[in-house]
């Protein structure tokens, strides 16, 4: 690949003690290692998210873990950025959930959708707590073969660690999933952990946290792939 500077904006709530936060740098510098790529990333705050927000400026879009995010609404507004605008999208762990959020408001038109974490009394709570927390847990993920996500694995069988506590409510996975929105993994219980849209060039989003991998040396597959599909919408 040729030298030229991938911008990629992380949407989420920084913290120095939030281990997804410590990888995600090492884990683009080690894709930009890989492609030989200058991969610059920035933190977008959510509560700095609004109308005037020049997300053009980026060519990808991660939305990072840790939430509650201070911001929904502006966590919200970037995922559909890059969702109506194809640029390519990766969302881990809060991200998988905000992802799935954004999509159910204002593709299926779910307008009272919720995350039980921040609404848990409402009329449609999309996120509920898991039966079992996933807290520092660590699974098996079968891969749908020829998806995005096994892809970037090179493999249908891959085992990944977590840090959550809520996924999607399955009283509403059939309707949520009957469109463009597509079910790419699950895990050894067959709960949904990875989800992609199928009319988007790259929108990925997992329950899992596949960055935590750079901390243990080892390049993230996903996140290489989003490097790797920023520069084909670059070109």
């Amino acid at each position: 690949m040729e030298n030229r500077t991938i911008r990629i904006a992380l949407i989420g709530d920084y913290d120095a003690q939030v281990t997804a936060h410590q990888a995600i740098p090492v884990a683009l510098g080690m894709a930009a290692e890989h492609t030989r790529l200058s991969v610059q990333w920035q933190w977008l705050a959510t509560e700095s998210i609004n109308a005037d927000t020049p997300l053009d400026e980026f060519h990808g879009f991660w939305c990072v873990p840790a939430s509650p995010y201070r911001n929904m609404d502006g966590a919200l507004r970037a995922i559909r950025f890059a969702r109506e605008q194809k640029r390519p999208f990766l969302g881990t762990c809060g991200g998988f959930q905000h992802a799935v959020l954004e999509y159910a408001r204002n593709v299926l038109g779910w307008t009272d959708a919720e995350h039980g974490e921040t609404s848990p009394d409402a009329a449609r709570v999309l996120l509920t707590p898991l039966t079992c927390s996933l807290v520092e847990a660590v699974d098996n993920i079968h891969l749908l073969e020829g998806s995005l996500t096994a892809q970037a694995y090179e493999t249908s069988e891959i085992r990944e660690g977590y840090r959550c506590s809520y996924a999607v409510n399955p009283q509403f996975e059939r309707e949520l999933l009957k469109h463009e929105l597509h079910s790419v993994g699950l895990d050894s219980a067959q709960g949904l952990r990875a989800v992609e849209l199928s009319d988007h060039p790259f929108f990925v989003a997992t329950l899992f946290q596949p960055e935590r991998a750079a901390l243990k040396g080892t390049l993230p597959p996903l996140v290489r792939a989003l490097v790797e599909a920023c520069v084909e919408h670059s070109s």
